[in-house]
């Protein structure tokens, strides 16, 4: 049925995924467990003839982990979700074959424009993030009004220690180019156009997608997991997959228009418009792009018709009356219609949903494709962990569990906006326009405006992988614009470190594993013990103390000298822990990764782990 498709092994097999030799910084405990001494080892790329039925199979047998490296991905879809989950696969040694049915790399306009930080933070793991934030345009105020008047003007500050900006905007089709790159650079990587999945299928020994191209022809690909992230149109291959996309679907349609135009003063602001006067009854939503682009969101009826408001200037009178007699011209336009909807399911077997093909959401708030890459990240480290041997298949589990919470919260936070946006009863309407006019004379009214809350990333408090810690309780959804106190569930605050006199980030060498962060009075080479015994994952042990000079890691945590801080490959915190208690730090590094194995008393765990001088254990 052809050759078999492989991919020449990087240099470096974890490329940064694994352990780093990150220098001989004083009491700083590298890497407890590196990457098998069996380095994946992958054949040259097969040539294929242009036409006929083909298979790619990594051939994987998961008892031979010390054979060439067959472990394979296959990553249905090419848009920012599926590129992402390939690149962080590949960046963790992780063969991928990347399939998606357009012919080529489509213009495809703004469409998910903004980008929040956490996300560049992923990107910037795969080395993209800081292209992406320099060309993008960052805005730091949001404005909102009721017909002509403003209610009020929300200002955006640094709130976090972090290298980049709250948001960015820039256009999705320039994102996906950036990522290209770094695709490209990837050896580990196969990307195929042209390939459109119709079926799929899956045993004990892996995956199998059919696909189809253009001319007819049709195409096997094998692989040891699929990630399916082929967008919102999938319905067939939910269908195949054998998952109901569910929710509701609103009437009102949004016309967008990404314009070019020279517009003083708007260049560093987003603008809500409810109801004004040229769009009455209904909404107006205007954001700044790079190159003197802007982006006009108009809610607009049921029927509209775009080409018939394009040729009969329609259009350009809504534009008009938006900017005035600025010269402009059109880059891009199109009409959608929003969704509130999540499959049944974000795991089914040895397949995993992500992004548009899982999940739905109206775009206010920005959290359609920046949960989607949260996705990519959950997806991508399990199942890198699994096929490395790391972890146990069960592993896959908390994958729905944890980013199927994540929708559904989504989804709960974007249909209050669109309830309030487009009301669907009469008591609804009726409440918008009390909470509108209360708001133009009493400011404390105002915050029952709902035009959108922000993407922030979600938290896995209630997970299985997830430690609770009751002097650390997740207090729920955080007040708008604040982020949730570190603990367990919540991702790991970023800030600067320094490492043998490097200034390095400290979310990037949590995702180049597992790490733990102590305490000042925690004993490491214990921890270190302990952590080879309890983890079978690569493992970075770092004093805060020692990697803190500034003190803005320990402000974050507000960790105390006894803390044991459990964190994932995705800077997640998996446990705080007290170094009383070393049985519930194995306990917690079990619970981090799914281990099933039960816990026995091992030598030495009975004993605390606070080195001479510590505080005594708390009666």
């Amino acid at each position: 049925m052809g050759g078999t498709q492989r991919h020449r092994p990087s240099d470096n097999l974890d490329d940064g995924a694994g352990s780093r030799s990150l220098g001989s910084a004083p009491r700083l405990i590298p890497a407890v467990r590196a990457a098998p001494a069996c380095a994946p080892q992958v054949e040259g790329r097969t040539a294929l003839p242009a036409r006929g039925h083909r298979k790619f199979s990594s051939h994987h047998n998961a008892r031979d982990n010390c054979a060439m490296n067959t472990k394979h991905v296959l990553v249905l879809g090419n848009g920012p979700v599926g590129q992402t989950t390939a690149l962080l696969l590949a960046k963790r040694g992780i063969n991928v074959t990347l399939l998606d049915g357009r012919i080529q790399r489509d213009s495809i306009g703004s469409k998910a424009l903004a980008q929040h930080r956490d996300v560049l933070d992923v990107w910037e793991h795969v080395g993209a993030g800081a292209k992406i934030a320099q060309e993008g345009l960052t805005w730091s105020r949001s404005r909102t009004y009721y017909g002509s008047h403003e209610l009020f003007c929300d200002t955006y500050f640094e709130s976090a220690d972090s290298p980049f900006p709250p948001f960015v905007n820039l256009s999705q089709t320039r994102t996906e180019q950036l990522l290209d790159e770094q695709i490209a650079e990837q050896p580990r990587i196969k990307v195929l156009w042209d390939r459109t999945v119709r079926g799929i299928a899956q045993d004990a020994a892996g995956v199998t997608a059919t696909a189809v191209c253009q001319d007819g022809s049709e195409y096997e690909f094998s692989g040891d997991y699929a990630v399916a992230a082929c967008g919102a149109r999938a319905d067939e291959l939910r269908k195949e997959i054998g998952v109901s996309l569910d929710g509701r679907t609103f009437g009102d349609r949004f016309l967008i228009c990404d314009i070019r135009a020279e517009l003083d003063g708007w260049e560093g602001e987003r603008r809500f418009y409810f109801d004004p006067e040229w769009n009455p009854g209904r909404q107006v939503l205007i954001h700044p792009c790079p190159d003197s682009q802007y982006r006009i969101d108009w809610q607009v009826p049921p029927g509209y018709d775009l080409e018939e408001d394009a040729a009969t200037g329609g259009l350009d009178r809504r534009i008009r009356l938006i900017i005035g007699d600025a010269p402009y011209e059109i880059v891009w336009k199109s009409v959608y219609r929003f969704h509130s909807r999540v499959v049944d399911r974000m795991r089914v077997g040895k397949v995993l949903l992500a992004g548009d093909m899982a999940h739905l959401v109206s775009p206010f708030g920005g959290r359609g494709l920046n949960s989607g890459i949260g996705d990519a990240e959950n997806a991508a480290w399990k199942l890198a962990f699994v096929l490395l041997g790391w972890a146990d298949e069960s592993l896959l589990d908390s994958y729905d569990a944890e980013r199927r919470a994540a929708a559904v919260e989504n989804i709960a936070v974007t249909s209050e906006t669109m309830d309030f946006l487009v009301p669907q009863t009469p008591e609804q309407k009726e409440t918008r326009t009390r909470c509108l006019e209360q708001a133009l004379t009493d400011p404390g009214a105002r915050k029952n405006i709902n035009s959108g809350r922000l993407f922030e990333p979600f938290w896995y408090s209630d997970s299985a992988l997830t430690t609770p810690n009751p002097e650390r309780p997740f207090a729920g959804r955080p007040a708008k614009g604040t982020l949730a106190d570190a603990g367990p569930g919540v991702i790991l605050p970023d800030a600067a470190v320094t490492i043998a006199g490097s200034e390095r980030r400290i979310r990037r060498i949590a995702r180049e594993g597992m790490m733990l962060l102590l305490g000042d009075r925690v004993d490491a080479a214990s921890i270190q013990t302990l952590a080879r015994d309890n983890c079978p994952a690569p493992v970075s042990i770092l004093k805060i103390s020692d990697i803190d000079p500034a003190g803005s890691l320990q402000f974050q945590l507000k960790s105390s000298t006894h803390d044991v801080w459990i964190i994932r490959p995705d800077a997640y915190i998996a446990a705080v822990c007290d170094a009383h208690d070393p049985e519930g730090i194995a306990a917690a590094l079990h619970r981090a990764i799914a281990a099933t194995t039960s816990l026995e008393p091992q030598p030495g765990l009975t004993r605390s782990l606070i080195t001479s001088g510590a505080l005594p254990h708390p009666v």
